[in-house]
């Protein structure tokens, strides 16, 4: 059945979502090594003495992740879906404090004993490995928590790992590094399920890289190259550029990808950066002046090592093997769909607002084959539209309290060859019982599809077009339907909002179309 059966608000996508941000590289990447966003650390045959390095060497933690496979290993939804996070932290990979020069660097001011998530990424790859898509979820995005209640998404690591600190030391566990990994371990756990419950995926790997890590990743490559469409100069985020492009060094870069304030679109336009940033530092560690210079790819894994942690079931070689087949062009950046970017949370604080199973359908439909050629057979199966509901426009309400009552019926007559213009909910407190609705009872069509559903009394309203018919079930209702309704989407009320969404969508001025590549960056606000 078709989606205009589903009864949603109009759902406004971030523009980030509208268009794609797209890696161009070499044609084919012989080895890509999935640990930084899956696709920054990319090496070819010279570099695989510092992929196996990094194989053995990389920090990682012990994690619930994943679903089923199947008997050939493959992911059962489709997919290996990577979560991607950056966040605040003052220490390495390792637990350790940063120096006092490192933390100069970050240009990050003093800790507030805290560590927020501010970059999120989930990578959908297919089990084809034929492409990748890294999805953007905006730091303010508002959340619903089994423990914690509505959050903002960037806050919920820290919530978790806070809780757990308080529950540790309450127990007498003394200040450690073993003490700090496993705070650590909860607050990634909490951050790993609020992001399964908002995209719907199975998140089956987890990659988080520190405040260090955009620094020496970009230092090791010589820099990154990109554009603004004005001068910036923030003193929060320290970042002071010209228009036009620029090459920045690691503190540079970290400091682009970290501005908001003064941004037409704040958030929304960081996500761009980031997006714009990585695009960017995809191309230049697929560049043959990084993937052929073995002190380069040293230096890469010496940062990954120092910067990245991982989940420890996370066997990175074979995993790469997996994608030595993608063609750079296979490589997409975009946004999870938002309702508003103006919304209010339960405590007045400003968030960003999503519905979550736009968000979900979103997500699967990032897995859908492209350019499918049309199969002749596949008509056959549609039925044949019947003649004597030509012109009619047929209305499906549920009047009743049996969620999926209405969805069942309106699945039955597609199934039947009628058209059915809606699926919704009735009105409150206007029937009372199921029925048929036609402007003239003695209409043949009325006649019929009382008929067809268990013979249904059939009532008139003179306020209808004669061409409109309204099929209402009640509680009442014992006719057939459909069981195939898993894709109907009416069928049950939409559940609660998170926060209460606002007015602007985010779009009062679009986001540029970028392609990392031989034509340069492309100039983002």
């Amino acid at each position: 059945m078709s989606q205009s059966y589903r009864q949603i608000r109009d759902i406004q996508a971030a523009p980030s979502a509208q268009r794609d941000i797209t890696q161009s590289g070499p044609v084919v990447v012989k080895v890509l090594l999935a640990v930084l966003a899956v696709l920054v650390v990319a090496v070819s045959a010279i570099g695989w003495s510092t992929v196996g390095r990094l194989g053995s060497e990389i920090s990682a933690s012990e994690l619930s992740l994943g679903g089923g496979t199947d008997a050939k290993g493959k992911h059962e939804d489709g997919a290996t879906d990577i979560l991607l996070v950056g966040s605040d932290s003052r220490t390495d990979a390792q637990g350790n404090p940063l120096s006092d020069e490192e933390l100069a660097r970050l240009n990050a001011g003093e800790a507030d004993g805290e560590r927020n998530t501010d970059t999120l990424m989930v990578i959908r790859v297919p089990n084809d490995g034929s492409k990748a898509t890294a999805v953007s979820i905006p730091r303010d995005t508002y959340v619903h928590t089994e423990d914690f209640g509505n959050l903002k998404i960037n806050g919920v690591y820290a919530e978790y790992a806070a809780a757990k600190r308080a529950e540790l030391i309450g127990s007498g566990v003394t200040e450690d590094k073993k003490l700090e990994e496993r705070i650590a371990a909860e607050g990634q756990q909490g951050l790993i399920n609020a992001v399964a419950d908002l995209t719907g995926v199975e998140v089956d790997h987890y990659a988080e890289v520190g405040l260090l890590g955009f620094v020496l990743l970009t230092d090791a490559i010589g820099g990154v190259e990109v554009c603004l469409n004005a001068p910036v100069a923030d003193e929060f985020s320290g970042a002071h550029f010209p228009a036009g492009e620029s090459t920045l060094n690691g503190t540079q870069a970290l400091a682009f990808v970290r501005q908001r304030h003064g941004l037409p679109r704040g958030d929304l336009d960081r996500i761009v950066r980031q997006q714009a940033y990585m695009a960017s530092l995809v191309n230049k560690v697929l560049s043959a002046g990084v993937l052929t210079n073995p002190a380069k790819l040293n230096e890469l894994g010496n940062a990954v090592e120092r910067s990245v942690v991982i989940d420890q079931d996370w066997d990175i070689l074979s995993f790469a093997s997996e994608l030595a087949n993608l063609a750079g062009g296979n490589v997409t950046f975009t946004t999870i769909p938002v309702t508003s970017i103006d919304g209010i949370g339960d405590h007045g604080e400003s968030i960003v607002t999503v519905d979550v199973a736009e968000v979900h359908n979103f997500m699967d439909e990032l897995l859908a084959p492209e350019d499918q050629p049309e199969d002749p057979a596949a008509g056959s199966e549609v039925p044949a539209p019947d003649a004597l509901f030509n012109g009619y426009s047929v209305h499906v309400l549920n009047a009743g309290h049996t969620s999926g009552q209405a969805g069942g019926v309106g699945a039955l007559l597609e199934e039947q060859g009628i058209t059915v213009a809606e699926v919704t909910n009735a009105m409150e407190g206007i029937y009372t019982f199921s029925q048929v609705v036609a402007l003239d009872p003695a209409n043949p069509a009325a006649i019929e599809l009382a008929g067809r559903l268990g013979g249904l009394p059939i009532t008139s309203n003179q306020g209808l077009d004669p061409d409109s018919l309204i099929v209402v079930t009640h509680d009442d209702y014992m006719g057939p339907q459909s069981v195939a309704t898993d894709d109907l989407g009416e069928i049950t009320a939409p559940s609660a909002p998170v926060g209460t969404p606002g007015a602007d969508f985010g779009q009062t001025e679009a986001a540029p179309e970028i392609t990392a590549g031989g034509d340069g960056p492309r100039c983002v606000n």
